[in-house]
């Protein structure tokens, strides 16, 4: 995996394995929690709202460590900085496992935040030590690791937990692979050569650290309290806009907003954006969806976990098949292309929904496709944005992409929850059929959105990588 002609194609196919192997893990840690989260608030006496937090400050501690840890790589070697953040969720992981409180279960979780850290660590080191073709394929194997990885966390955690009947021995098993990752990290993967000179801008990692962790928190809290929530939120919007001037006024900023603010990169984040709300903001209502007993609500299946489990797997199996096939599609029509068709067919997935939905064949018909395109614009995405960054700046970039992604959920998460709060049944409680039915058509508009972005965006399908 090192230049192109010094190492056999054996070798190659080696480091990105070992590389796959850690996207594998990380999806199944991160998939693997929530069907965990009921029984471990029983066994460990936590209630529902503190439960909240035992993802919130994983999210948290991610949007604090990824920037922070992409421009490290840039500076000081990608390799380094993914060994340090195995080693991270390897710690953060046997502590949660073994946690006798939910202090120490959060510390874990806190731990575990440079998990988010991994892809673009490992994007940024493909980028350097591979050529376009190659890049591509390994970034499309990467982000279907991930997929699948996070499938199998969902099921065979789910699975395990049944058999071994608790959910703290359940979590060693993620925390045994998390462990497994930082010697095989060791093994066979390569430095980056491309450093960047400078050092890293404290002040603005700083400020950007705490905007995202402001808006994060104050978005996740508007359900609950709204006062703290939108004041936070505003908080954060204001601590967005110091640090945009702190940048543009620093010799040597954490993120070179201007080389950002084209036509060929900022139309992609603005569609990273719109994605992070669809993909985010669909998975809580669908289940709640399916969940609901129709002759309660008129709507719903009265599915259990379980049963919710398999109806979401023939996508979850597409997204997969999806990813993989990034880089041949992609490479043959055209990256841009092949984001505006993705976020086309999700849209039209969601329209499907929104007014076919009384049968589970429908479902099921409307997600394969949305399965198979969501797959392919997981695979694209960080790719386009990568090859659009110098060489050096590729780690700070695609953590960047991550951060916006991430926060794209955590708008979804107030925006859905405001929707389903806001139209009703008699009760008071349970939202109407017609709500679910404006969350998938926002999703859909946001999809068209999404797709006339990427069709504005500038690129040449070449890129900059540059072959070493």
């Amino acid at each position: 995996m090192t230049e192109i002609g010094e190492k056999s194609p054996v070798r190659v196919g080696t480091v990105v394995g070992l590389l796959v192997l850690f996207e594998l893990t990380s999806g199944f840690i991160q998939g693997g929690i929530s069907p965990l989260l009921p029984d471990l608030g029983s066994e460990m006496g936590i209630s529902d709202a503190h439960l909240n937090w035992v993802i919130s400050v994983q999210l948290l501690a991610a949007a604090v460590s990824v920037p922070a840890f992409g421009r490290l790589g840039d500076l000081h070697g990608h390799r380094r900085m993914l060994r340090i953040a195995l080693a991270a969720v390897a710690i953060g992981s046997v502590l949660s496992a073994l946690a006798p409180n939910l202090t120490v279960l959060l510390a874990g979780r806190l731990l575990i935040g440079p998990l988010a850290a991994l892809l673009p660590l490992e994007i940024a080191l493909v980028r350097d030590r591979l050529p376009v073709g190659l890049a591509r394929a390994a970034i499309a194997r990467l982000v279907g690791a991930l997929t699948l990885g996070g499938l199998l966390g969902g099921v065979l955690t789910a699975g395990l937990h049944q058999v071994i009947g608790d959910a703290r021995l359940t979590l060693l098993v993620p925390a045994l692979l998390a462990v497994a990752c930082v010697p095989v990290s060791f093994l066979a993967v390569p430095e980056s050569t491309s450093l960047a000179t400078g050092r890293l801008d404290l002040p603005g990692t700083i400020l950007l650290s705490a905007t995202m962790m402001a808006l994060l928190a104050g978005l996740s809290l508007l359900g609950t309290a709204a006062a703290i929530g939108v004041a936070l939120t505003v908080l954060g919007l204001f601590g967005f806009a110091a640090w945009v001037v702190l940048e543009l006024h620093t010799a040597e900023p954490l993120v070179d907003l201007r080389a950002l603010a084209g036509r060929h990169v900022a139309p992609f984040f603005g569609c990273s954006f719109a994605f992070g709300i669809v993909y985010f903001g669909s998975q809580s209502p669908d289940s709640t969806f399916l969940a609901a007993d129709r002759a309660d609500t008129g709507y719903g299946f009265g599915f259990t976990a379980l049963q919710i489990s398999l109806v979401a797997l023939p996508a979850a199996v597409t997204a997969v098949i999806g990813s993989a096939c990034t880089a041949l599609i992609a490479g043959r029509f055209g990256y841009r292309r092949t984001l505006m068709v993705a976020f086309a067919v999700i849209g039209l997935g969601f329209v499907s929904t929104a007014f076919f939905h009384a049968e589970i064949w429908q479902l099921l018909a409307a997600k394969l496709p949305i399965g198979l395109a969501g797959g392919l614009a997981l695979g694209a995405m960080p790719t386009v944005i990568a090859e659009t960054a110098e060489p050096s700046r590729t780690g700070i970039t695609t953590a960047l992409y991550n951060n916006v992604k991430t926060l794209g959920g955590a708008v979804a998460g107030g925006v859905v929850a405001a929707i389903l709060a806001a139209v009703v049944l008699g009760d008071g409680e349970t939202p109407r059929e017609s709500a679910y039915v404006a969350v998938w058509l926002m999703c859909a508009l946001l999809c068209v959105l999404a797709a006339v972005g990427a069709g504005f965006a500038r690129r040449t399908e070449e890129g900059p990588i540059l072959v070493r």
